[in-house]
């Protein structure tokens, strides 16, 4: 086997082609587009390079064919937040081969140290969490946008490395039509009426507002989560120029308190009905395929984040958006299920939430660490 640093553009070819070598006989999988994976490791369209570094490897057999991926990052700004300095790795996908398997982890370990680190987690993303983040090991279904899919076997290969669990990340699925728990329907309700409590979608043209918005909620919201790095502005508008060819904008809410930005939720159609014909390619087809699937609609939304500010976290401001999203949603007769992806199993408020929705069990990821 022999492993080589991505550097030129068949580099980049043979990366992005190890995952459709990977998954070609899987009927499930849908193809990542090439350029959102390309995009984490391009530093003007990724900030996270301004404070880290990422490299990545392919490895192919001895007879040349592609047969493994891994990509190795240093987040700075996280990196020194825990007892040992953590770097991350993640896109790895792999045949398998324990032997194959070790030669890529090893690879992104050495990476690693030779850099200052004495651990890394995995598999996760060089960027924020929304996407690429995670090892899937329950709900081997069709994936939405951004969320990470792999075979069964991965598991055993991070667990034999010596990987741990960190924590898990829990995916859960409602139906749309089907109505929501009584308590939550009054509860939720009774919120949107309250005197002061003002409820608006998104609109794209006062966007520079919503992200300003965004950002006071988000980084409160958060805070006292263990080793948060607060957001910056610059990695909001980023997201939000990625997510501006499928946004919806009615799909995503936020909440105001006498006028006090206090609440949002952020979703979005789910974009892998749009591309899950495109095998990761937006050339000219793609383009037009991507277009018709836009126009003619999707039946799933996938919410990629929720966030409340401390001190209205007890004032039902999620349940109150809910009702206005399904006020939307309902005539459309287009949107038949909402994917809440993912929530953190330390996340004990959100899961209360999610459960008093009524939503059911989807998926189950695993945010992984190897100590060195």
């Amino acid at each position: 086997m022999t492993i080589t640093e991505v550097i030129t553009r068949a580099d980049k070819k043979a990366f992005l082609d190890a995952a459709r070598i990977i998954y070609k006989n899987d009927t499930v999988w849908i193809c990542p587009l090439d350029i959102d994976i390309e995009a984490v490791f391009d530093p003007e369209k990724n900030n996270f390079h301004t404070h880290g570094k990422a490299t990545r490897w392919v490895l192919r057999h001895d007879n040349g064919q592609i047969i493994g991926r891994i990509a190795a990052f240093i987040n700075n700004e996280k990196a020194y937040n825990y007892e040992q300095p953590t770097g991350g790795c993640g896109f790895f996908e792999c045949i398998d081969d324990k032997q194959a398997a070790f030669k890529l982890f090893d690879t992104a370990k050495a990476w690693l140290q030779q850099n200052g680190m004495q651990a890394m987690d995995g598999p996760i993303n060089f960027g924020e969490n929304d996407k690429f983040w995670g090892l899937l090991v329950e709900g081997f279904t069709v994936p939405s946008y951004g969320m990470n899919y792999n075979p069964l076997y991965y598991k055993g290969f991070f667990e034999d490395y010596g990987f741990k669990t960190l924590y898990e990340q829990i995916t859960n699925h409602l139906t749309v039509y089907k109505p929501f728990p009584e308590r939550f329907t009054k509860i939720a309700e009774w919120v949107a009426k309250k005197p002061g409590y003002e409820f608006k979608h998104l609109e794209t043209s006062k966007i520079d507002q919503y992200a300003d918005d965004f950002l006071e909620i988000y980084n409160d919201a958060w805070k006292n989560f263990e080793n948060f790095v607060p957001i910056n502005k610059v990695t909001i508008m980023e997201s939000f120029k990625q997510m501006k060819a499928i946004m919806d904008e009615s799909l995503i809410w936020f909440a105001y308190v006498n006028g006090e930005p206090a609440s949002f939720t952020l979703i979005l159609p789910d974009a892998n009905q749009m591309i899950k014909t495109l095998n990761g390619k937006l050339n000219l087809i793609g383009k037009l395929k991507f277009l018709y699937h836009r126009w003619k609609g999707v039946s799933r939304m996938r919410a990629i984040v929720m966030g409340t500010k401390e001190k209205f976290q007890k004032h039902g401001l999620e349940s109150a958006m809910f009702i206005k999203l399904k006020e939307y949603v309902y005539p459309l007769n287009q949107y038949f299920e909402l994917e809440l992806s993912w929530v953190g199993d330390f996340n004990d408020k959100m899961i209360a939430l999610h459960e008093a929705t009524g939503a059911t069990f989807g998926k189950r990821h695993l945010t992984m660490r190897c100590i060195f």
